[in-house]
């Protein structure tokens, strides 16, 4: 916030609190841009977050007979700000439930059974055996073209440093990576 603003609004503050409604607008109108970026970004729902600015504002003139001049007034309205858009959250947040805590039915207390799906052999030999296919694939293409895939897909170097090993010019690299990606997809493309 430039010095000018931050002196303009020491000027408002002290019109405010001496009863001046115009004061207390123009140190809406000042902030109010600023505040609503800070509380979208906490939000994430600008809908939300113009309800936000209200509250800020209604929060800030509030309580401005607290705030200390030996600091700037937007880091104090800032932190206003922010608080209400982090009690915000607090308050929205959706009530969890235990799964270790038994839940309680007509018939007694039942204990919460969640399967357990993070494993999956087939899955699993689905992803080897692909794996295997493009490993076969790549090994399969010819030298020249084989050479550029494994140093850009396993080695993660970049056009200008494939072409500097191989000693031949960058759109030659580019050239050959474009054909033997081609030659992937049809060997691949056959094994599935």
């Amino acid at each position: 916030m430039p010095q000018e603003l931050e002196s303009g609004a020491a000027g408002l503050v002290k019109s405010a609190l001496d009863g001046d409604q115009k004061a207390y607008k123009a140190l809406f109108e000042m902030y109010r841009q600023a505040i609503f970026h800070i509380a979208v970004k906490i939000v994430r729902n600008p809908d939300e977050a113009n309800d936000l600015v209200q509250e800020t504002f209604i929060k800030a003139f509030g309580s401005l007979k607290t705030y200390d001049h030996n600091y700037r007034f937007s880091t104090w309205l800032y932190k206003i700000a922010a608080n209400c858009s982090i009690d915000f959250l607090r308050k929205r947040k959706i009530d969890s439930m235990s799964l270790d805590k038994p839940i309680p039915t007509k018939d007694g207390d039942v204990q919460m059974e969640i399967p357990d799906d993070t494993y999956n052999p087939e899955k699993d030999l689905r992803s080897h055996e692909q794996s295997i296919g493009i490993e076969e694939a790549i090994d399969s293409l010819p030298e020249k073209y084989r050479e550029v895939i494994v140093l850009r897909h396993k080695e993660d170097k970049s056009y200008e440093e494939i072409a500097s090993l191989l000693n031949v010019p960058v759109g030659t690299v580019k050239a050959r990576i474009f054909r033997a990606r081609e030659l992937l997809k049809k060997k691949l493309k056959s094994i599935r």
